[in-house]
């Protein structure tokens, strides 16, 4: 397993949000957490990626713990992590937003390799490089974010929300985009509030209740299981 955390325990101050949750991703895998809203989904995330200090449980990254580490030094080791809110630098072209994912690189020749395989993949960045990223949709400043995350060539990239504020015609579009790269290697973590598009472009699932796992399995079989209509009181 690439990515394993084990009974983690982690809140924001003295309000404890998860209670020993567990959730795990295999190599070139995507895998989904899906729950209600409040449910932990976007803490657990946080945990993850070093943002909130988990306060029991542990958390592994291709076999070394890094329940301690703080963010830099996970996305040093390969990790990455999307934000559920915007995040692109909107008075820098798209060009420049792109280059400040690859910062801590200093090879010019690898980071232009990097761009062209963020280009191959997202054709429209290559078009719109030179425009400020502010005058892009949102579809395409999720993009911009996705390219970004890209251009350190990450082992792992956790995704909050992808879907959050874009129109189901422009969601299906990001998650094609997301199953494109997974199909090139690249291994996903992903929090998603559209539960059924979330588990239909997955391999595994796990679905979280007030901060604790209820499901888990094959996200082919989740979304057939008559228990998740039931957590989401019928709102699938």
């Amino acid at each position: 397993m690439m990515l394993e955390a084990r009974d983690v325990v982690a809140g924001y101050g003295n309000i404890e949000i998860l209670h020993r949750v567990s959730v795990g991703v295999h190599e070139g895998k995507i895998a989904c957490i899906v729950g209600p809203n409040g449910c932990g989904k976007s803490t657990l995330l946080k945990t993850i990626f070093g943002i909130l200090r988990p306060t029991g449980g542990k958390i592994s990254f291709m076999g070394e713990e890094i329940s301690s580490l703080p963010p830099h030094m996970l996305l040093r080791r390969g990790m990455s992590l999307v934000l559920q809110r915007r995040s692109i630098f909107p008075l820098m072209t798209v060009l420049d937003n792109l280059k400040m994912g690859a910062y801590t690189r200093k090879d010019k020749q690898e980071i232009e390799k990097r761009l062209e395989e963020v280009y191959h993949i997202f054709p429209i960045l290559e078009k719109k490089k030179t425009q400020m990223a502010e005058s892009m949709s949102g579809g395409q400043q999720r993009m911009l974010e996705l390219g970004r995350a890209m251009m350190l060539k990450p082992k792992l990239m956790l995704l909050d929300e992808p879907s959050a504020g874009l129109a189901p015609v422009v969601t299906q579009g990001i998650f094609e985009k997301i199953k494109e790269m997974n199909d090139q290697g690249m291994t996903f973590a992903i929090v998603e509030q559209n539960v059924r598009i979330g588990l239909e472009m997955s391999d595994y699932a796990y679905v979280l209740e007030l901060g604790r796992n209820r499901l888990e399995g094959p996200a082919s079989e989740i979304i057939h299981d008559e228990s998740l209509a039931k957590i989401y009181m019928g709102r699938l």
